[in-house]
């Protein structure tokens, strides 16, 4: 399984590129620093659990890129309330976010032991 085809992946690193681009101002360090940090973990995952050989291991990545993608959620939900996030942009993300959690979910089913 190429990671580099899956698309899950490739939307997944957009928005991790959108989310660097978009808060490479923010001054809230701790705030900037937790989110691009799930914001990253959700195609890094992928691509680590794609290169693994067992079906156990790819799982265990894929359920950990899902869980970062719940993370992301949340920050970027947060983030928009307190108006580090524009509205628009911000409910872009989370659009995207609940689209890829789903798009997870299937690939996670989808993986044989």
């Amino acid at each position: 399984m190429l990671y580099e085809n899956l698309e899950v992946w490739k939307r997944s690193r957009a928005l991790a590129i959108q989310v660097y681009q978009t808060l490479s101002h923010c001054r809230d360090f701790g705030f900037k620093d937790q989110i691009t940090r799930s914001a990253l973990s959700v195609p890094s995952n992928i691509a680590e659990g794609c290169e693994r050989m067992s079906g156990k291991e790819r799982r265990r990545f894929l359920d950990i890129a899902k869980g970062s993608i719940g993370e992301f959620k949340t920050q970027a939900d947060i983030g928009i309330a307190v108006g580090f996030i524009p509205d628009e942009i911000g409910k872009r993300w989370l659009a995207e976010a609940s689209e890829l959690s789903k798009m997870l979910k299937g690939l996670i089913r989808s993986v044989k032991d």
